[in-house]
C-alpha cells in the first residue's frame, strides 16, 4: 500500500490486501489496539477521515426525522422531528463507536434509509401499527440478527458469495452512492406525476441546471474530483469545507432559501439545511422516546403470521445491507482478501446486528453499516480510530445542531459522487465474457440504483446467479447456500402475497 493515505493513493489500492508495515516498539496504546501502522494509516489521517465520514453521513439526523417523524400511526401519534433527530444522532454515536471499538473497522452506522421508510410506509402507515410497536419488530428483527452472526451463519453466508458477486456488489454500491448524490444534489430529479411521461427522472429543473444549489453541487464535484486528482491529503474534507463555504456565500446573494417553505415546494431551494450562520449553537437534546418499543403488541394486532412476515421482511433487508455494504467497504479500503473476505468478519457482524437492536430501542429504526463510510475510507481511513471520532461528533451533533445544520447536502454530496466513481473500478473483477457470470452481476449492479435498495440489487443477483447455473448445467458448482439465499429472497419478492396465503390457510 502507498505510504499516501491520500484519496488518490487508497484508490490504487482498492480491494487488495493491506500490507503490514515493520511496526515500531514504541507505538502508543491507541495505535496498538487499533493497528494504525499495521493497516498503513496514522492517527492524524484517521481524525481527518472520521471528520469527513460524518460530513457524509450527518444528513441522516435531518433526513431520518423526515420520513418517520412526522407519519402518524393508527393512534394518531407521530414521534415528531425534534426527538427523532435527537436519537438518530444518539443511536448513530453509540453504535458508531461499538463499531470502532469493537470491530476496529472504519464503518459508520446510523439509521438505515431502506428500513427506515419500510417501517413508516408499511409498518405503521399501511399495516397499522403504533410506532412502539413497529419498533419493537425492528429490535425482535436486531436480536436474530444478532444470533444468527453469533452461530457464524452470516459468516458462513458472506465466505459463499462467490468473488464475481462481491466485485459486482461493490460496483453497485458505488453507483448506488453516487445516484444519492446525484438526487442529494437536484441534478437528478422525479419527474412530476401530472407530467404524463413515462421517463422516471430528469436532468435538473426541466431538463436544465435551473437552480444555484445544483450548481453549487457541480462545483463541488469538480473541486472534489481536482483534490483528489492531486493526491492532496484529507482532499474530500477540504473539498466539504470549500463547497460549504461557496454555498454561504451563494445563499446569502441568492437567498435561495429551502426546498420547501411555508408548505410550498421550492424546486429552486436548498434541499435540507440551508447553508447559513447559526443564532445559536444548541441546546439539550430530547431524549424521551429511548425505550419507547411493545416487543408483543405487533403480534395481538395484526395477528403472529402477519408479523412474522414483516419480521422476515426486515431480517432479510437488514442481513444482506449490511453484508452488501461491508463488502464494498472492505474492498474499497483494500482491507479483503484474495475472495473478498473481511478478517475478524463475526465480531463486525454480531456488532453490526446489535445496531438493529439499539435502534429500534431508541426510536430510530434500524441502525446499520452505512454505505457513505466510503468517503471517509477514500480520504484515508483504516481503523476503528475513525469511527472513535465520527461516533463522538455524532453524539455531540446532539446539542449542536445548528453547527452541522451550516452544511447543505449539496455541499458534501459531490464526495459520495466522486468515490462512486473510483468503486467503480473494481468492475475489472467481473467476467463480462461469460454469462452465467455477467447476467447476475449486471443485475446486482443496476437494480441498486433503481431502485434505490441495495437488498434488492443482491437478491435480483443471487436469485439470477442460482437459475444462471442451473439453466446453464453449472447447478452442482455453485454454493448449497447460494440457493437457501435465492429461495428466501423470491419469497421477500413476493412477501404480501405469501402473507395473504398463509394468512388464509
Amino acid at each position: 500500500m502507498s505510504e499516501n493515505n491520500s484519496a488518490g493513493g487508497d484508490n490504487a489500492a482498492a480491494d487488495k490486501t493491506v500490507a503490514a508495515p515493520t511496526a515500531p516498539e514504541n507505538r502508543s496504546w491507541v495505535d496498538r489496539y487499533f493497528h494504525i501502522t499495521e493497516r498503513g494509516s496514522t492517527p492524524g489521517t484517521e481524525i481527518r477521515a472520521g471528520v469527513v465520514t460524518f460530513f457524509a453521513m450527518a444528513y441522516i439526523i435531518l433526513l431520518n426525522p423526515l420520513i418517520i417523524g412526522t407519519v402518524a400511526d393508527i393512534n394518531g401519534d407521530t414521534l415528531g422531528i425534534a426527538p427523532v433527530a435527537a436519537v438518530t444522532a444518539f443511536a448513530a454515536g453509540v453504535m458508531t463507536l461499538a463499531f470502532g471499538i469493537f470491530a476496529k473497522y472504519p464503518f459508520g452506522m446510523a439509521a438505515g434509509l431502506g428500513i427506515n421508510t419500510l417501517v413508516a410506509v408499511t409498518f405503521v402507515a399501511t399495516k397499522g401499527l403504533t410506532w412502539p410497536e413497529a419498533m419493537g419488530l425492528v429490535v425482535l428483527n436486531g436480536i436474530i440478527i444478532v444470533i444468527l452472526a453469533v452461530t457464524g451463519f452470516r459468516s458462513a453466508v458472506f465466505n459463499a458469495i462467490p468473488s464475481s458477486m462481491k466485485a459486482a456488489i461493490a460496483v453497485g454500491i458505488g453507483l448506488f452512492i453516487a445516484m444519492i448524490g446525484f438526487v442529494d444534489g437536484g441534478l437528478v430529479r422525479r419527474m412530476p406525476d401530472e407530467a404524463g411521461t413515462t421517463v422516471p427522472v430528469q436532468l435538473g429543473i426541466d431538463g436544465q441546471i435551473a437552480s444555484w444549489p445544483t450548481l453549487v453541487f457541480i462545483l463541488g464535484i469538480f473541486i472534489c474530483g481536482a483534490l483528489v486528482a492531486k493526491n492532496v491529503r484529507g482532499g474530500l474534507f477540504i473539498g466539504i469545507v470549500i463547497n460549504t463555504i461557496i454555498a454561504l456565500v451563494v445563499e446569502a446573494v441568492t437567498d435561495s432559501g429551502a426546498s420547501f417553505e411555508d408548505g410550498e415546494a421550492n424546486p429552486s431551494g436548498w434541499s435540507l439545511a440551508v447553508p447559513q450562520t447559526p443564532d445559536s449553537f444548541g441546546g439539550l437534546p430530547d431524549l424521551h422516546l429511548l425505550g419507547a418499543i411493545d416487543l408483543v403488541g405487533a403480534f395481538t394486532r395484526i395477528g403472529v403470521i402477519a408479523a412474522t412476515m414483516l419480521v422476515f421482511t426486515l431480517v432479510l433487508a437488514n442481513f444482506f445491507d449490511a453484508m452488501g455494504t461491508m463488502t464494498g467497504l472492505a474492498k474499497q479500503a483494500g482491507m479483503a482478501d484474495k475472495d473478498g473476505n473481511l478478517p475478524d468478519m463475526k465480531r463486525a457482524l454480531v456488532v453490526e446486528g446489535a445496531g438493529a437492536v439499539v435502534g429500534g430501542a431508541s426510536s430510530a429504526s434500524s441502525n446499520t453499516v452505512f454505505v457513505d463510510s466510503a468517503a471517509g475510507i477514500v480520504d484515508g481511513a483504516r481503523t476503528g480510530l475513525a469511527n472513535v471520532i465520527t461516533g463522538v461528533l455524532f453524539l455531540l451533533a446532539m446539542f449542536f445542531t445548528p453547527l452541522y445544520e451550516m452544511v447543505p447536502i449539496e455541499a458534501a454530496a459531490p464526495v459520495l459522487v466522486i468515490v462512486g466513481a473510483m468503486m467503480m473500478g473494481q468492475v475489472r473483477d467481473i467476467d463480462f465474457s461469460n454469462m452465467t457470470i455477467a447476467l447476475p452481476a449486471f443485475l446486482t449492479i443496476v437494480i441498486m440504483p433503481f431502485t434505490y435498495s441495495i437488498a434488492n440489487g443482491i437478491g435480483a443477483g443471487f436469485v439470477a446467479f442460482a437459475l444462471m447455473a442451473l439453466l446453464s448445467g453449472k447447478g452442482r458448482t455453485v454454493h448449497p447456500l447460494i440457493y437457501v439465499i435465492a429461495a428466501l429472497f423470491l419469497v421477500y419478492f413476493a412477501v404480501d402475497p405469501v402473507t395473504d396465503f398463509l394468512t388464509g390457510l
